[in-house]
């Protein structure tokens, strides 16, 4: 009963003081809206896998942007391009349409994804001086999926800033990420704390606030609401427990294109990638790859697999609909894209790590795990929910393609996360033969092995989804190493690799894939970015030197067995983010020689692989640069322990020589002053003889004293 008293006490304490109108209660989508008319409205949109089409909005934003702000990137990027070898006018409006794919893995791949980027932002001076820097500038597309959705989602809400200032802050404007402070238990393991009892009030009021409009909530919404106090922007140090701000409650995904940065065409068109648990299918083990698999964009909510491709206006996400309309014309919903809620959406993966029957939250710590529970049962004490492990979204594509599509007879959708059938880099979106793209950046932050390094399977999974299920929708997958130990044999997770360098067709029957992994240092340093993926709290040095480590290795490239960087690297990517450039062009232009000593280097040849022997001296084994726990303190302190624990024998040694010594002169003490006891005993027992003989009186009576306390008088 304590804990019921003091959630709700906080609650009703929170609504008095709420006297703003930017309120945590914003996350609650607005309901039982007026819809536009139905009869002249498309909410959904469809179309075929040989008759496929993107967004308008989105295919106008795109081409906008690419007769603009791009072309001139490209310029600022290339110059005139004879350092490359070529003339760069020649490529005028045949430049490559790129896209950047972010990783799913918690913070850790935020973190690489946001310290990679830096390393491709013409932004950041050290990027730019080595000539990586301008590939970010010149890209269409950046898509996310679970932490990479985090990174993703926060660059928009916070105008775009540098990738230094939106993790760290700048002191002005923006206060990083905060992440030293925890996701779930913020003022440490006692659920039961004053500030925790405020946050999780906080959470359970926007919570509460969505269910009142009879939405089914789940796991997922307080996730997101934590989500939303790092990575949007109206949370700081000072305002964490307090409900000052909503803290991102009414932030909307489809209020993108109402940011300064958008407006002024200078970010790349930004999609989210969710899966989702068919509604006939209860299973909490790993999806295979049949299940749908949705995007996230500014304007829709969609799907390009063949068995669906369909998409809902964004704006409306939350609507009941029935074959493309609302069920009712009086009863549209607005709101329900909240920012957090969609990048929640991106990262829910409870649904294979939440145990109902022991209440356990499997590979998060004991105090995020406990954090997390806790939330969850009080909502579930307070509020209704549907399915407690998913995202829980009412089904738009109900009535659609019934023939094909698996939840087309449900009316809500179980989204779960972005990696749950494998695919832990989002190239789906990217590969949509509609969009077109021409070289796609694959970041992978994935955690493979048992030292948390990615060996390829993502990648391997998503062309193995592409070569079959998706093979009328999507480009192919250029060609790979055969399987996960291939891409540890040939070294290719151990540097950045070009895949697809020299297709057998016109137009290419392939993009070009520059793969950047998180990888050890390649100057044999140890490394500190192969983190866990549950870590949900780092310190501010553990963040600094696992940032400034991935961004050296992004614009560092290699030399063959060495350790040593590459100084020609910047010009080696700028080849590569320009080639297919040269298809576009008749009749073809050769690749230049420069370009192609590059080639030689960096691309990966399945006819002539290369091998792991030409990345020596990589370490593996992660390496706290800042320990917290009693084992990292043992470990960091090696030899200062050895040291203290000899001084100490040393000083017992000591103590033990000094204590017989002592004991000794003591014994020598006690036999002297023993026979002086025994002398004095003697004469006592002859005194005692003497008295025996004394002869005393019968009585003895005590003289009267005037005044005495004790008289009669």
């Amino acid at each position: 009963m304590y804990c019921v008293r003091t959630v709700l006490g906080l609650l009703a304490l929170f609504a008095t003081t709420a006297a703003f109108e930017d309120s945590v209660t914003d996350y609650a989508p607005a309901v039982n809206i007026p819809c536009p008319d139905l009869s002249t409205t498309d909410f959904v949109r469809e179309w075929t896998a040989s008759n496929q089409t993107i967004n308008p909005k989105e295919a106008d934003y795109v081409e906008t942007r690419m007769n603009s702000t791009i072309a001139q990137a490209w310029t600022d990027w290339l110059g005139d391009g004879s350092q490359l070898g070529y003339n760069s006018t020649a490529f005028q409006g045949n430049f490559p349409k790129i896209g950047i794919a972010i990783p799913g893995g918690g913070l850790r791949a935020a973190q690489y994804g946001a310290a990679a980027l830096s390393g491709l932002d013409a932004r950041n001076s050290s990027a730019k001086a080595a000539g990586t820097g301008g590939l970010l500038q010149v890209s269409s597309y950046l898509s996310g999926l679970s932490g990479g959705s985090w990174i993703t989602g926060s660059l928009f809400f916070n105008n775009f800033p540098t990738l230094g200032e939106l993790v760290f802050g700048n002191g002005n404007n923006l206060t990083g990420w905060l992440l030293d402070i925890a996701f779930a238990t913020p003022d440490g393991d006692d659920v039961f704390s004053e500030y925790n009892q405020y946050f999780f009030g906080s959470i359970l009021w926007s919570v509460m606030s969505k269910a009142d409009t009879g939405i089914d909530t789940s796991i997922t919404d307080p996730w997101a609401r934590m989500i939303s106090f790092h990575f949007l922007n109206q949370t700081n140090r000072q305002n964490f427990f307090t409900n000052d701000t909503a803290h991102g409650a009414g932030q909307l995904w489809s209020n993108i294109p109402t940011i300064p940065a958008w407006q002024q065409y200078e970010t790349p068109f930004p999609i989210l990638v969710t899966d989702s648990r068919p509604q006939n299918l209860n299973t909490t083990t790993a999806l295979t790859l049949d299940p749908t698999v949705y995007e996230i964009t500014p304007f829709e909510f969609a799907s390009y697999d063949p068995d669906l491709s369909a998409g809902v206006n964004l704006t409306f996400a939350g609507t009941p609909m029935t074959n493309k309309k609302p069920v009712n014309a009086t009863a549209c919903v607005t709101g329900f894209d909240q920012a957090g809620f969609m990048m929640g959406t991106s990262a829910s993966l409870f649904n294979q790590i939440l145990d109902f029957a022991h209440n356990t939250l499997q590979g998060f710590s004991q105090s995020d795990g406990n954090g997390l529970l806790y939330v969850l049962s009080r909502q579930l004490s307070e509020v209704r929910t549907r399915a407690d492990d998913v995202a829980n979204w009412p089904n738009p594509f109900n009535g659609v393609k019934t023939a094909t599509y698996d939840d087309t007879n449900s009316t809500w959708l179980s989204l779960i996360d972005g990696a749950s059938n494998g695919e832990n880099i989002p190239l789906g979106p990217l590969f949509v033969k509609s969009r077109a793209l021409d070289v796609i950046v694959t970041l992978d932050g994935s955690a493979d092995d048992s030292n948390n390094w990615p060996n390829g399977t993502g990648l391997l999974i998503s062309a193995e989804r592409q070569s079959t299920i998706l093979e009328a929708s999507h480009q192919q997958m250029p060609p790979l190493p055969q399987n996960a130990q291939a891409f540890v044999d040939t070294g290719a997770r151990e540097r950045t690799t070009f895949f697809g360098c020299d297709p057998t067709q016109n137009p290419p029957e392939f993009p070009l894939v520059i793969y950047i992994p998180n990888m050890p240092p390649f100057n044999g340093d140890n490394p500190t970015a192969n983190t866990g993926t549950f870590q949900l709290q780092y310190t501010p040095k553990q963040q600094q030197v696992l940032f400034d480590q991935i961004h050296n290795n992004t614009i560092s490239g290699f030399v063959p067995n060495t350790n040593d960087a590459d100084p020609n690297f910047g010009k080696c990517l700028q080849c590569a983010a320009v080639d297919r450039a040269r298809y576009k062009i008749s009749p073809v232009v050769n690749r230049s020689d420069f370009c192609q000593t590059c080639f030689t280097q960096y691309c990966f040849d399945p006819q002539n692989p290369p091998s792991l022997s030409e990345v020596p001296n990589r370490k593996q084994i992660f390496v706290d640069p800042d320990p917290q726990g009693l084992e990292d303190f043992l470990s960091e302190n090696k030899n200062k322990l050895i040291g203290g624990v000899v001084g100490l024998v040393v000083f017992i040694a000591i103590l033990i020589g000094g204590l017989i010594w002592w004991k000794k002169r003591r014994d020598r003490q006690f036999v002297a002053q023993y026979q002086q006891v025994s002398a004095l005993h003697e004469e006592e027992e002859l005194n005692l003889k003497r008295y025996s003989q004394y002869v005393r009186p019968e009585s003895y009576e005590m003289p009267a004293h005037r005044g005495s306390l004790y008289s009669d008088s």
